[in-house]
Order: C-alpha cells, then structure tokens, then sequence
C-alpha cells in the first residue's frame, strides 16, 4: 500500500520544526510499515520518489537517529518513535538551552545598546530609532505599523499591559486584521498573561482566525516587529502616560532582535499545550504506548480493555491532535508534553 503524503500544513510544520521535511516522514512511516521493502530502489518505486530522493531522506532520519543500520544489506531499522522523538527533542533542548544563554546576554544589552546610540545623536531619526511619548502616540503608532505590515508580524507579549479595565486586562490588537490580508501574526504570550479572567480564551479565538499563538515563560522584553524591518519596544510599563517607546529600524539593532524572538518562538509551546483538559491519564498511557509502536492488541492487553475499545479511542485522540496517521498522533502528543515516563 502506497503511504499518501502529508496533507496539512500545521502537520508539516510540526515535523519540519524537528529538522525533517515530507519525504523523511513518508520513508521513516513506510519503515514502521510491515513488510518493509527489501531494497532502496523497491522502497523508491513503493513510495512513488526517486532513489536519489529515498537515500537522501534515509541519510536524514540516520543522522537525527530515527533509524539505526540493518545487520545485513537491506534497509534501515527504525527506532520506535517514541524512542526516536525523545532523543531528538533532548538534542533540540540542549541546542536551545546553549542559544538561550547567549541571548540571555544579548537581551540584556538591548536597552544599553539603544540609549548609546540615543546619547550620540540629535536626531534619532538619522540613526533609524525614534521615541514615541505618551500612551495615545504609543497606541497609534503600533496601529500603523500594524496596518504597514506586508509579509510577517511577530510579537512578545507579557504582563504589565495598559488597560482599559480596572483588573488590568490587556487592551486587545486587532491581530486577526493583518491575518485576514495575507500576513503571516506570530505572538509568544507570557505564561503570566494567562491569568487575566477570559485571556487564555482570546487567544483561542485569534488562533481560530489564523494567530500563530505560542506561550513563553519569563519572556526577556514586549516587541513589536513588523516584517523584519521595523521593530517597535513598547514602554515596561505600558500603564505609565508617561513611558516612551522605541522605533528601531538601525540594522544593528533590527540584527539583535529578529534572531531574539525566533529563539524564544523555538522554545514556546503552541497555544493548544498549555491545557490538557482534553486528555485524561488513561489517554496519556494509551498514546505512550502507541508512540512506542505497540500493537492494538497489545495495548488492549496492557489495559484489560477490548481491542475495539482501545481503536476507538486510537481514533478520537487523533481527532483531538487533528493528526492523519498514528505516527502523527505521537508526535503532536511527544511535542505537547502529553507522554507518561
């Protein structure tokens, strides 16, 4: 049977994020697959790719330890998944671990680095970085900037917000707008701003509309960034009528701080794995079990429940992940900390 390629785009994301693109993900299912093909060129013609294609995702899925060498001259052997995932997670952790370091220092520098060049000159507008006064400026530059966007807008999100209410609620940007346009809206949202009566559920709302929607903790600073050429730091405290803004389009700076919110966008996690009200324990042990590539049967066994009752479940959790396959479904779940062990 001919494994269908992969048909959503967030699933393509999702494995593109672990450093693997579609044929890897085709070959490495067609290697969990019984009977495996006997050969490359058997593997190639099953899967509808060239050789050339199937060797340079075998050589992919070795290097990320998704398989190991078979014994004698035929395919690779796969490695469970859950095995593999976890080792490729842990790789990505400590990577982002040592990036995170190096831009704990760089965020750091930011406010020193702009209040030289601020010092310098007399007109920052020459330099590329202007200061916007007052709450209203504030408001209404980062709505222009907001309609200016063509391509991409990314956002760091975090607690203290000006408000409109007494409870602090964060004044909402109308970030569905650009969507609506054709503009890519990537937010980190503080772990924090969650608390705010109603938030978490906004949030879900934009991501409904389109918001790439993922939440950080501790994050280093509020930005603005608008199709990687103008950046815009808001005040720490938003609520003081008196705070002032930053404009940023210098390239040096502008160099600092796109590459500072793709490190913290690597480390957030999508807005749907902040809540596991949709899972339950024995949902969390049934996928540990099926990313461990366990057979129905067995994990009825493991359960003392009936095949048809685990396969039900099977199908209702890759509902829940909106995954198409099983391996799919292991991975949406090893990505949102949904794992046992």
């Amino acid at each position: 049977m001919t494994i269908p390629p992969v048909g959503r785009t967030g699933w393509d994301t999702q494995w593109q994020a672990l450093g693997l693109g579609a044929d890897e993900l085709r070959v490495y299912e067609a290697l969990l697959d019984a009977p495996v093909p006997a050969s490359r060129t058997a593997l190639a013609q099953h899967l509808g790719l060239t050789v050339r294609r199937v060797t340079n995702a075998l050589d992919h899925l070795a290097e990320r330890r998704f398989t190991h060498p078979a014994r004698g001259a035929g395919l690779p052997v796969a490695m469970a998944p859950a095995t593999a995932l976890r080792n490729l997670i842990h790789l990505h952790q400590a990577e982002l671990l040592h990036r995170s370091a190096e831009l704990e220092e760089l965020s750091g520098s930011v406010d020193r680095i702009a209040a030289q060049l601020l010092s310098s000159v007399h007109t920052p507008r020459a330099t590329g970085i202007e200061t916007v006064r007052g709450g209203a400026a504030i408001a209404a530059r980062v709505a222009s900037l907001l309609v200016s966007a063509s391509e991409e807008i990314a956002l760091l999100d975090r607690p203290p917000y000006a408000s409109s209410e007494p409870d602090g609620m964060p004044v909402p940007l109308d970030m569905a707008e650009p969507v609506r346009r054709g503009v890519r809206v990537r937010v980190v949202v503080d772990r924090e701003g969650l608390s705010f009566h109603g938030r978490a559920r906004g949030l879900g709302d934009l991501a409904v509309q389109g918001v790439q929607i993922r939440v950080g903790t501790d994050l280093p600073t509020k930005l603005i960034t608008v199709d990687r050429r103008v950046t815009l730091l808001p005040p720490t405290d938003a609520a003081d009528p008196t705070a002032s803004a930053l404009v940023v389009s210098d390239a040096l700076l502008s160099n600092a701080l796109v590459p500072l919110f793709e490190s913290v966008w690597e480390r957030a996690l999508p807005i749907g794995s902040v809540t596991h009200d949709q899972i339950t324990d024995g949902d969390r042990e049934l996928l540990t079990m099926l990313a461990s590539g366990l057979k129905d049967e067995a994990m009825a066994r493991r359960l003392d429940i009936h095949v048809h009752t685990v396969r039900r479940r099977i199908t209702r959790l890759m509902q829940v992940l909106n995954a198409e396959t099983r391996f799919q479904a292991g991975v949406q779940a090893a990505l949102r900390g949904w794992l046992t062990g």
